[in-house]
């Protein structure tokens, strides 16, 4: 029996409530100062809290359970209360409400939103970028996990807890059948599509049901022209959709459309059904990153299609301006300290479990955010999973940043909407412009003030 496990709080509305009557700040040094990383004073064990958004059972919790036992078995009277809600909206919902009454617990997840970049402003997050530093730990991250979780300014205010590539996944035997060579350029994916079809083959599996799989494609073709500033600019109402940057972006969306590259009925596809429809070898893409490895590089895999399995990283467009290695690569949520509970305890445990972290993350065969270890590549596994892992030493530092965390929340769940029906062929490229050069007019520079 484990005396001294993580307590694990899974019913989000209780533990909000919970959050809230009792403030999270017990044994609070009441800290003010965001770069004041190394508070004096004694180092008091009580119970501290994280705010989650991760699987209970993904290799981050579980991870952070052990670092938490093991520092716990030397401090009796610690304890780490992970605070769960895997629900992306709920969590958002939670997290907002939390802030808002000044009750967020010691440690929080949260992206680089205009929320949590407002937070920061406020003086209500610890500088993550002086803390690794203090920590000595800064220089052992990879440069792309930290620079996923910087504001538009450079700061940095989040600490992250993963790093993943995300790759255009793909059926060889498929493609050999309709006669396609893997894209070169993302002009050349409608041309693959319509091959595919020809074929009888589903080009692409989209988890349409979730929405942020299809905001990826909006990123490519702006990511590829213009790099990470356009959608920086483009949020702030700085660029819009009618510059040549966005309209490039939005034919090419266009064109995937009208090329059936998505299954039918791809709006209302979900996860699931939409892995299982390139497993199966039904279709012959699918995007999707690392954090699938386990399904598609290990014998879990269907041994009708194992071996024809196989991957390509995001094409590059005519005139790039970022390189081939550089594409979407997540270092996830980030977390974040709360300057308020910030105390000698906090920073020591912080500084025990981000120097243990890497080791214990990596033997669960998952990529560290860190340069430190090496991930135990499971023994089930095929060899595209160790390519997969090395292919992790050769990654840009820009990467094209998921558009969901980066518009204002109005704007976004627009932007979604309008990708659907623009891929649908309901409205016309220049009805979708107009539309969207319109909401982020109106939403995104009140947002970022």
């Amino acid at each position: 029996m484990r005396t001294n496990r993580a307590r694990l709080a899974i019913a989000a509305g209780v533990a909000a409530v919970g959050l809230l009557l009792s403030g999270c700040s017990a044994g609070a040094s009441g800290n003010s100062d965001p770069t004041n990383v190394d508070p004096k004073g004694e180092i008091v064990p009580r119970e501290i809290s994280w705010l989650l958004s991760r699987p209970a059972d993904g290799g981050v919790i579980t991870a952070m359970e052990q670092i938490a036992d093991e520092y716990a078995a030397k401090h009796p009277g610690f304890s780490l209360n992970l605070i769960t809600t895997p629900d992306r909206p709920s969590y958002i919902q939670k997290y907002e409400t939390l802030a808002a009454a000044n009750k967020l617990p010691e440690l929080f997840d949260t992206d680089a939103t205009p929320f949590a970049q407002k937070l920061a402003k406020q003086g209500k997050m610890m500088d993550a970028e002086a803390l690794l530093k203090d920590l000595g730990v800064y220089d052992d991250y990879r440069p792309a996990a930290l620079n996923y979780q910087r504001f538009d300014d450079g700061s940095l205010y989040m600490v992250p807890f993963e790093f993943q590539l995300e790759f255009f996944w793909y059926n060889k035997a498929l493609f050999q059948q309709a006669g396609v060579e893997i894209p070169k350029t993302l002009d050349d994916i409608p041309a693959m599509c319509t091959k595919l079809r020809a074929a009888g083959i589903t080009p692409i599996a989209l988890d349409g049901q979730d929405q942020w799989p299809l905001e990826r494609y909006m990123a490519y073709y702006p990511f590829r022209t213009a790099g990470p500033d356009y959608v920086e600019q483009l949020k702030k109402g700085d660029a819009k959709f009618s510059d040549p940057t966005g309209e490039q972006a939005v034919k090419w969306l266009s064109d995937l459309g009208s090329a059936g590259c998505f299954q039918d009925g791809f709006s209302s596809t979900g996860y699931s059904d939409a892995q299982a429809s390139f497993t199966s070898g039904k279709a012959a893409v699918y995007n999707i990153g690392t954090w699938e490895l386990n399904s598609l590089a290990t014998d879990a895999l269907d041994p009708s299609v194992r071996d024809d399995i196989d991957y390509f990283t995001l094409p590059v467009a005519k005139d790039s301006v970022t390189a081939a290695n550089e594409y979407v690569s997540p270092s996830g949520i980030g977390m974040a300290v709360n300057t308020k509970t910030y105390d000698p305890l906090v920073r020591d445990f912080l500084s025990f479990a981000l120097k243990r972290y890497p080791e214990v993350y990596a033997a669960t065969g998952a990529l560290s955010p860190t340069t430190t270890v090496q991930t135990t590549v499971p023994a089930n596994a095929t060899p595209l999973y160790q390519r997969a892992v090395d292919q992790a030493n050769d990654v840009g530092e820009q990467t094209a940043m998921p558009w969901d965390t980066q518009l204002d929340p109005t704007s976004n769940t627009r932007l979604q909407q309008e990708l659907t029906l623009l891929l649908q062929g309901e409205v016309a490229p220049d009805e979708f412009i107009t539309t969207m050069d319109g909401v982020i007019a109106d939403n995104g520079p009140k947002a970022f003030k």
